[in-house]
């Protein structure tokens, strides 16, 4: 990954050697609450994710096809918030907006590495839920430990080669519009406003077409979710249909949110564009669901929270 960063800082190290990105706040007030609004969301979301991975990994009781899905989400959520905030609570601390040409295209190419396979993942795991819900008979064969396995792998894997073509692709162009980039963190759409070059419709074409594979990712989903949502109305306990409902709902919610502002961030017509506008909605796809992906799929879980109950038990004995 170095490598292809440096062999991409070649062509344009001539002319651009660093960009600069958004402040968050023009006065050194409104950048310190701005730190400490956002390292309280960082701290949640590390928490969060990481309590949720270390329960399921310690027990035994979690080793399910839904945990272990839910474990690889705790991961990839941890990855996301952490490409982002960090260098963004460093700014607002120092009081700066630089960030080296390698360590943008770095930025780029984790984001959307860990973003992609969060999609896939989150379509594997309402297909799990369809399928334990809708056929139920059927679930220890298609949701076997290997086919869980290749599963999780190839979202993995998917959104690794996916992230590469478009690191690649954005950071093969000229720039020559100045290096300022109209986000808190690098993102494609922004960085394509500094492109010279007609090339650059290459990279609109492909994100283009990502969005419409994620499109049908969220279709699939609202497909299963749909299925799920009529078995339960066929369950004969009311006390039944309101958990699973309660349960649904905000998953489903959190998806949507994540999924629609992902897509329009990338796909909204310049008119639309504004770095107010531009700002909300990519706190809202890159922020917003890792910090509370852990409350919503953990809120209802009571086998979850028994299992952090005695991760907390344990680790109180032993101090």
């Amino acid at each position: 990954m170095i490598t292809a960063i440096r062999e991409l800082q070649m062509p344009n190290s001539s002319s651009i050697s660093e960009f600069l990105l958004l402040a968050l706040a023009d006065t050194r007030q409104l950048q310190l609450l701005h730190f400490w609004l956002l390292l309280g969301i960082y701290l949640s979301a590390l928490l969060g994710n990481g309590l949720i991975s270390t329960a399921v990994a310690c027990h035994h009781r979690l080793h399910t096809p839904m945990y272990f899905f839910l474990f690889n989400l705790a991961l990839l959520d941890l990855g996301c918030i952490s490409t982002t905030l960090p260098k963004a609570m460093a700014d607002a601390l120092w009081d700066t907006r630089h960030i080296s040409y390698a360590g943008c295209a770095a930025q780029v190419f984790f984001l959307l590495f860990l973003f992609s396979a969060e999609i896939f993942l989150l379509t594997i795991m309402s297909y799990d839920r369809y399928v334990a819900i809708c056929k139920p008979l059927h679930y220890g064969t298609l949701m076997d430990s290997r086919a869980c396995a290749t599963m999780a792998a190839a979202a993995w894997g998917t959104g690794l080669l996916y992230s590469l073509l478009h690191t690649v692709n954005t950071f093969s162009l000229p720039f020559c519009h100045g290096n300022a980039v109209d986000q808190f963190f690098c993102e494609i759409p922004q960085i394509l406003k500094l492109s010279c070059s007609t090339s650059y419709l290459r990279e609109v074409g492909l994100i283009i077409f990502s969005a419409c594979i994620f499109l049908a990712c969220l279709i699939f989903i609202l497909f299963s979710y749909v299925q799920i949502f009529r078995a339960v109305l066929r369950m004969p306990s009311e006390q039944g249909q309101h958990k699973a409902f309660s349960t649904c709902l905000p998953h489903l919610a959190v998806l949507s949110l994540f999924l629609s502002t992902a897509i329009f961030a990338y796909l909204k017509p310049p008119s639309f564009s504004s770095p107010s506008l531009d700002l909300v909605v990519s706190f809202l796809y890159s922020v917003v669901p890792p910090a509370l992906n852990p409350l919503i799929y953990s809120m209802r879980n009571r086998v979850l929270k028994d299992a952090l109950r005695k991760l907390f038990i344990y680790f109180f004995l032993q101090h």
